[in-house]
């Protein structure tokens, strides 16, 4: 419930406090005193558009805080633990309005989008007024209130995920046969490519080793030059080799007398000639190697320039020729898979929407029985409310099931008709403004405790009746405060004796000075007969006055 309101320098309102208790409570005063003040500054809390003119005058900004006690399990604490707010303790909500028009928004005193405060907001309080064309008197929000009326909210959040199945299912059909129909017309092309890529069957860094063999053939004739001279170099006319080994053969004849001596050098020598002899092979291998071969040369650059135009050709790196070639086959293959899974998506698909279709059949039906018994309801509420020439019923429409949603296949809307035989109509184009606000209240009674917000505003829903009318208006708000809590603007004795909690809205100070404000007292028992006496006799109360109101306090005819 509502358990405390706070507002500071919004229109007349400079400092007011207020604490609410649950049950009826009713807000009493002079005909602009300042009730609708107190349900403007609340419609900021809550989220309403936001409107410099709030602002008293003289001031820069006026906040307005509204103070939510609510029980664990209720919805709001799982949205604002799913916005990362901790969800235990009051919820507070909070709003600031600049005179410049801009305004901020808090949750919990942490700065929140107004989009997030409203949708909080709607959660926690409704208001009905007469030109208020939100919750009851909305049709967008009549299908979700009679599932709350039948109790089917689980059968929705059912329904909602076979319908997001399905959803998903005919999505993956589509985007299935979309592939395969962007494959089947490039065909003939992935077949032409593959064909030519496999003719040429790139290597993975096979452009690397050509473009090296290149160079070197390209280079072989100097570098042949040259291996041929270090082979002179090494085993010529007076070359290394012979040089060595003459050296070699005077150190062997004179270490016979050398005494060992010349061990370590005759040994290293050798050593020398071994080496020179394995570089004179490798020398060898490499001029075999790299001989000249003009036919050799060419081979390799024809394979390199056909390498490169094909990169070219399909804008990849020559090394990636080979698994595009593999992504192109594996195209191809999935084409010619391509029927049979599209087959099984298909059936897949199929099933899903069967799984849904019966589903919402089903929901559909339960909604037609619920709202065969509201619409029972609300007819029993209408004749004390003076309204017994009225009648209501709740139109389903069932859409085919190809036009569903996630709530199923039922549009539904709540219709009245004011006298026998006048066509039905959408509750706000029918009623008139005294009519409207007992149609709502006639459906809040029977809506009550199945999935109302835990606060309910009436905005002078007694407009226009009196007498009978009017203490029956106050049974039923007394009656749906037993389920939560209401919060009623009035200007009827009848109502305002029904009440469990009674507040006064009063304006005074000194109008020439600027200085008139609004203030709001809770009355106690003696304030509150003195005050539904003065509602019952106008200005001056009398003795009369206050037995009347006795007697509707006491609930006496």
């Amino acid at each position: 419930m509502l358990a405390a309101l706070s507002i500071r320098d919004i229109v007349l309102i400079e400092k007011l406090e207020l604490s609410l208790d649950g049950g009826l409570c009713t807000l009493t005063g002079e005909t602009g005193a300042g009730k609708s003040i107190l349900l403007d500054a609340l419609g900021l809390a809550i989220g309403a558009r936001a409107d410099a003119g709030l602002v008293r005058q003289g001031a820069e900004q006026g906040s307005i805080s509204a103070v939510f006690d609510l029980p664990a399990t209720h919805p709001a604490r799982a949205v604002l633990s799913k916005n990362g707010f901790e969800a235990d303790g009051d919820i507070i909500l909070r709003r600031v309005q600049t005179k410049d028009g801009r305004s901020r928004a808090f949750i919990n005193d942490q700065p929140v989008s107004v989009g997030l405060l409203r949708q909080v907001g709607d959660m926690l309080v409704e208001v009905h007024g007469q030109h208020d064309e939100r919750g009851l008197l909305d049709a967008s929000g009549h299908r979700a209130m009679l599932d709350a009326f039948g109790g089917f909210e689980k059968q929705v959040a059912d329904l909602r995920a076979l319908w997001h199945a399905a959803s998903a299912a005919r999505e993956a059909q589509a985007a299935h046969e979309a592939l395969l129909a962007r494959a089947k017309a490039e065909q003939d092309y992935l077949t032409h490519v593959v064909g030519e890529l496999d003719e040429l069957q790139p290597q993975p860094g096979e452009e690397t080793t050509l473009a090296e063999e290149r160079t070197l053939m390209m280079h072989s004739e100097k570098i042949a030059g040259d291996l041929t001279e270090a082979e002179e170099a090494l085993s010529g006319d007076g070359g290394l080799d012979a040089r060595l080994t003459v050296a070699l053969r005077r150190l062997a004849r004179a270490a016979e007398q050398a005494g060992g001596r010349l061990d370590a050098a005759i040994a290293a020598l050798d050593r020398t000639l071994t080496e020179a002899a394995e570089a004179r092979d490798q020398i060898a291998q490499a001029m075999r190697a790299l001989e000249f071969d003009p036919a050799r040369l060419e081979q390799a650059e024809t394979r390199l320039f056909a390498l490169r135009a094909a990169a070219r050709k399909h804008n990849v790196q020559v090394d990636d020729l080979a698994a595009l070639a593999d992504k192109l086959r594996g195209e191809l293959q999935e084409i010619e898979g391509g029927e049979a899974r599209l087959a099984v998506l298909k059936k897949a698909a199929a099933e899903a929407e069967a799984r849904y279709g019966a589903a919402a059949r089903t929901l559909s039906e339960e909604r037609a029985r619920a709202a065969a018994k509201l619409d029972k309801e609300v007819m029993k509420e209408l004749k004390p409310l003076k309204l017994d020439k009225a009648s209501f019923r709740t139109n389903i429409e069932v859409l085919p099931e190809a036009h569903g949603g996630p709530e199923g296949i039922d549009r539904v809307s709540f219709l009245v008709s004011t006298n026998p035989g006048a066509p039905f109509g959408p509750i706000i184009k029918i009623a008139s403004g005294g009519e409207l606000s007992r149609f709502v209240l006639a459906l809040k009674v029977a809506l009550a405790s199945r999935g109302s917000a835990p606060t309910l505003i009436f905005d002078e829903v007694d407009s226009g009746v009196g007498g009978a009318v009017a203490e029956a208006v106050g049974l039923r708000l007394a009656e749906l405060a037993r389920a939560v809590q209401v919060i009623v603007v009035t200007h009827s004795p009848q109502v305002a004796a029904r009440a469990q909690h009674h507040f006064r809205i009063s304006k005074g100070g000194e109008a020439k000075a600027q200085k008139i404000a609004t203030s709001v007292e809770t009355l106690d028992a003696p304030a509150r007969r003195e005050e539904i006496a003065r509602m019952l006799a106008g200005a001056m109360v009398t003795d009369e006055a206050r037995a009347a109101a006795d007697r509707l306090i006491g609930g006496h005819p």
